[in-house]
């Protein structure tokens, strides 16, 4: 029989190696699911599946079934199709995101950071002002006003992104500014360029991963939030969010409509917000 005191040495001992089994099984399933989400959506934005578009008045309402996995709506048309090309309406927005709200804010963020005075008051006022405004309202107001296109929504989402990417980005720079590397590469003279591709953003970059699948996520909700609210594609457009709005109406006699649409939804932001946490936890 071991003894009390040998007994803890070994549970302490056991216990970090079966801690990290936790999350690299969500890390896996998270990145395993979404992957196999772009896999599927690519194939079907390609026709690999049921034209999402198309009517079938003999299958009006179906249950799931082989012939259509996640059922039809009330005017025949493929659930699962119809969701695999929301997916594509979502990807879009992640996009936009991160290459605009990302690419933006933190050059703007980095140049702030480091130039200081005049440079950083005039950012840092506009990301002030930018971030009090009610996101939802002023984004749906301009979609509402420039026509509800998929690029003019991707595009307003990922612009609301950019003032909160400058100001966490600046705070990193201000960070970083004063390591090492950097000091040294301001003595011998290199150049404004080199010091933010070479020193400064290698660093802050790394920072900034988990605050970026965060936003992606959060942009994901608010496209499915304006489609829901009627702000969004316009029908017969699939969204995620319009699909679980279309199918409020049939929830009592088919909420498979409204389901599945709803858990890819779910199981995608959760998917994203488990990578963030991630990359956070590895920078620790």
């Amino acid at each position: 029989m071991v003894s009390p005191d040998l007994a803890a040495p070994t549970a302490a001992i056991r216990s970090p190696r079966s801690a990290l089994r936790v999350p690299r099984i969500g890390f896996l399933l998270s990145t395993g699911w979404l992957i196999a989400l772009f896999i599927a959506a690519v194939a079907f934005v390609l026709g690999a599946g049921a034209d999402p578009l198309a009517n079938d008045y003999a299958a009006l309402s179906q249950p799931p079934s082989w012939a259509h996995l996640f059922g039809t709506d009330n005017l025949g048309r493929d659930v699962l199709a119809r969701s695999l090309h929301g997916a594509g309406a979502s990807a879009t927005v992640a996009l936009a995101t991160v290459v605009v709200g990302g690419g933006i804010g933190i050059l703007l963020g980095v140049w702030a950071g480091l130039m200081r005075g005049v440079v950083e008051t005039i950012i840092g006022f506009f990301t002030d002002v930018a971030i009090a405004l009610p996101g939802l309202i002023v984004i749906s107001t301009i979609v509402t006003l420039t026509g509800p296109s998929l690029p003019t929504i991707a595009l307003t989402i990922a612009g609301f992104s950019i003032p909160v990417f400058a100001r966490l980005s600046r705070a990193s720079t201000l960070a970083v500014a004063t390591e090492n590397h950097v000091v040294v590469a301001r003595t011998l003279g290199a150049s404004g360029w080199r010091i933010v591709t070479r020193e400064v953003l290698p660093s802050v970059l790394p920072r900034m991963t988990p605050f970026l699948m965060i936003s992606v996520a959060g942009s994901i909700v608010a496209e499915g939030a304006l489609s829901f609210l009627g702000f969004g594609l316009r029908p017969p457009q699939p969204s995620w969010g319009s699909l679980i709005a279309d199918g409020r109406a049939q929830l009592a006699d088919a909420p498979w409509v409204a389901l599945f649409p709803a858990l890819l939804l779910c199981l995608t932001i959760l998917s994203i917000n488990v990578l963030g946490e991630h990359f956070r936890e590895a920078k620790r």
